[in-house]
């Protein structure tokens, strides 16, 4: 009987916050259905998916290997600022969708668990924030996003071996060498903590960031991590361009 009660309470609370407050896909605005979560299943259905993981050195490998030795790259889907999928991204960093970073990392990682190219992967690494940007923000949107990646690929997620021991700009508003030069330097590695792990067996890490543009981010991460022993794979939400 509590039970019951207590499910037709929550159905009610449920009803009337849609009612006052309803709630709309992300991408297309249109009003979700019961059962959808932040992007409708037909937004779903047309992601712009870029099929990478299929594709041995395909164009995110390409823009990564100019910059550092890397195993394998991917990214889910393409991102451009003229398409409303933007706003995927845009919800994920800046809008507190949490839930939405940790789903479509769950749907990246069964694409590069169903792949060849990732088998190797033993572990997954978010980008970091620094502190001071994650208390402003109130999470590591790169580490909800490696935490659904990791449940669908069945991997650990490691959050204490790469570290960002400098708060550097955002770098949406840079161009070009102005990227690099922000990131340069900024990532370290705990040493003990690369030493514990290899010690597991684990060398060859999944690196997980939400867009590839550059590859400068990316690449500040890798440098240390290459440097400690470590194999790197790389894989975005979003990747913007052609």
């Amino acid at each position: 009987m509590c039970d019951s009660w207590i499910h037709q309470l929550s159905s009610s609370i449920r009803g009337l916050r849609e009612l006052f407050f309803p709630r709309k896909c992300v991408v297309c605005k249109k009003f979700l259905a019961e059962d959808e979560w932040d992007v409708c299943a037909d937004c779903l259905e047309e992601l712009p998916m870029t099929y990478q993981w299929d594709i041995v050195q395909n164009a995110a490998f390409e823009r990564l290997a100019r910059r550092f030795e890397v195993q394998d790259a991917a990214s889910l889907f393409f991102f451009r600022t003229e398409s409303d999928y933007r706003n995927i991204l845009y919800g994920i960093k800046y809008g507190n969708r949490r839930r939405l970073a940790v789903q479509m990392g769950e749907r990246l990682g069964r694409q590069l668990a169903a792949s060849r190219m990732f088998r190797g992967c033993q572990a997954v690494v978010p980008v970091p924030l620094h502190p001071l940007r994650r208390w402003k923000r109130g999470y590591n949107q790169a580490e909800l996003i490696a935490l659904g990646v990791a449940q669908a690929m069945r991997l650990p997620v490691e959050t204490k071996l790469l570290q960002r021991r400098r708060n550097t700009k955002t770098q949406t508003k840079l161009h070009g060498t102005a990227k690099t030069k922000n990131v340069q330097g900024a990532f370290a590695v705990d040493p003990r903590r690369a030493t514990d792990l290899q010690q597991q067996g684990i060398r060859h890490l999944l690196l997980i960031d939400d867009t590839l543009t550059t590859g400068s981010t990316l690449a500040a991460c890798a440098t240390p991590l290459l440097a400690a022993g470590f194999r790197i794979s790389c894989a975005t939400l979003a990747f913007a361009g052609q």
